[in-house]
């Protein structure tokens, strides 16, 4: 029996991820141990209650309340807790005592990435984070390793798998969103309070992280736009489907190039929303509460990472993934490897990005009403390319006082399609604009 070096781990939560890295270390170690060099000791769980019910039954002499007397001393520190505070406080508490960090916080890192990867880079310790944007998936390590000598022209991600869940039962069932939310928080695949994942903000943080390790620049998360689905309706999904779409969150990280008057000037775009995606394109194919990220680079080409991006013994695979990297480091020796955020690429607000419309409108159903329609698209320099018109009963009426219009534009800057739109919500012709989709993936 190989005689291997015991590195201290500390576990800071047992939610429905920690308890699974906690019984992973325990069931396994003997294996993790051959594959990372080092036997990992679980020291200590610590938790906010030691007698609360959990998942998986845990030991209990390894639980604690006391997260830092648990860190001193601990090589490897796990931060499972979520939220800021206090995790933000124990993962300096752990860096700078010399501990590496594995986390799962897309918010801390969203918010405070700067603050913790600096800490880590004085001291020559490093933070681990894989399952921080997409569960199971194994991204970051690529985007941070794997592409580190290409350029990354474009990611789009499907980032949260309950609003994927909810889309894609609105799209195949035709069931409306509030039947389908429901189910998603008795399934506990939503919380009760559901505005972090229906509101885009969850894909936001991760659309951050991303965009800083493609990019090699620090992107703020007040620097991604953020649209969330809750204006998506049934008859929005049955206008996707008629259309040959499927609507999908999708966080879109993209470089920019030729702004302004300088050809070579480079920017990035990161930015959350409900989109339209062709339903031949691979992302329209990923059902459930699964994710997929699509990443485009110059070199490598297209690729796609598809899987679980959440669930407590699929994110603790993860996890436990990290943790061997961070033994491994460990018994290596050497500083920790920080975060290249050197290029320093500007990030640009949305009305700066060129994209494309499919605009459902409402209209009178009266001659010349086409035609002024495509007047003030065009006074807006957005083109036509495909139209669609339908007739619309009116309420109350037997006959047909409104005709439905959907008008799919060709590619065009943000900011003019959505003045055109204001313009066209303005004028006497249109009844009302039903709905306003981006088209992504073309």
């Amino acid at each position: 029996m190989i005689d291997y070096r015991r590195l201290r781990v500390a576990l800071l939560g047992a939610g429905a991820v920690g308890s699974q890295v906690a019984d992973l270390l325990l069931t396994h170690s003997a294996e993790l141990a051959d594959r990372a060099g080092a036997e990992l000791e679980l020291a200590g769980i610590a938790v906010r209650d030691v007698h609360a019910p959990r998942d998986v039954e845990l030991p209990a002499e390894l639980l604690t309340t006391d997260a830092e007397t648990l860190i001193v001393g601990s090589d490897i520190v796990i931060e499972l807790m979520g939220g800021i505070e206090p995790a933000r406080g124990y993962i300096l508490q752990a860096i700078n005592s010399g501990a590496d960090v594995v986390t799962a916080n897309k918010a801390l890192l969203a918010t405070h990435g700067v603050e913790i990867f600096d800490a880590a880079d004085q001291v020559g310790a490093s933070v681990y984070y894989e399952a921080a944007a997409a569960g199971a998936i194994p991204i970051i390590r690529p985007l941070r390793d794997s592409l580190a000598g290409d350029r990354v022209q474009r990611i789009m991600g499907i980032v949260n798998g309950t609003t994927n869940y909810i889309l894609d039962r609105m799209d195949t069932e035709g069931a409306e969103m509030a039947d389908v939310l429901a189910d998603a928080q008795r399934l506990g695949y939503a919380e009760a309070d559901p505005t972090a994942d229906i509101e885009g903000y969850d894909a936001a943080q991760k659309a951050a992280i991303l965009a800083s390790l493609a990019f090699h620049t620090t992107v703020p998360l007040q620097a991604v736009h953020r649209e969330g689905i809750t204006s998506v309706t049934k008859s929005m999904m049955d206008a996707a489907r008629h259309a040959g779409y499927v609507i999908k969150l999708l966080a879109v990280c993209e470089r920019l190039t030729g702004r302004g008057d300088d050809p070579a000037a480079e920017a990035i775009s990161v930015r959350v929303y409900p989109a339209l995606v062709a339903r031949s394109h691979p992302l329209a194919s990923v059902h459930g509460v699964n994710n997929a990220v699509f990443v485009q680079a110059e070199a490598a080409g297209d690729l796609m990472f598809y899987g679980a991006g959440a669930g407590g013994v699929q994110t603790a695979s993860a996890v436990l993934g990290d943790v061997v990297s961070a033994a491994r480091r460990h018994i290596a020796g050497g500083v920790g490897v920080g975060e290249s955020t050197r290029a320093g690429l500007p990030t640009v607000d949305i009305g700066q990005v060129v994209t494309r419309y499919q605009i459902t409108l409402e209209v009178r159903d009266r001659p010349g009403v086409l035609a002024r329609v495509a007047g003030i698209l065009s006074e807006g320099h957005v083109s036509i390319a495909t139209v669609e018109q339908s007739q619309q009963p009116a309420a109350g009426e037997a006959g047909t006082g409104f005709a439905r219009l959907v008008i799919g534009t060709h590619k065009a800057l943000e900011q003019d399609l959505s003045e055109t739109v204001t313009r066209l919500a303005a004028d006497d012709v249109v009844e009302r604009v039903v709905s306003v989709l981006r088209v992504e993936g073309d």
